[in-house]
């Protein structure tokens, strides 16, 4: 599995960044950036976490390929 961010759609509420600080940033642009993409399945249930945060419905996790 493998995480995405949609940067177009990001408008910096940092709910990411808060709930997963190994996996977004939010830099000085005022933007969310991914630190890593892998997924591994221990982390699985955290992304979730994070998706369903994201106000703009910036963040995605996808399958690999």
């Amino acid at each position: 599995m493998r995480i995405e961010l949609n940067q177009q759609l990001c408008e910096g509420h940092s709910q990411c960044e808060i709930i997963a600080p190994q996996y977004f940033e939010v830099r000085d642009d005022g933007k969310a950036h991914l630190l890593r993409t892998d997924l591994p399945p221990e982390d699985r249930e955290l992304l979730a976490e994070v998706v369903l945060r994201c106000p703009v419905v910036a963040v995605r996790v996808g399958e690999e390929g």
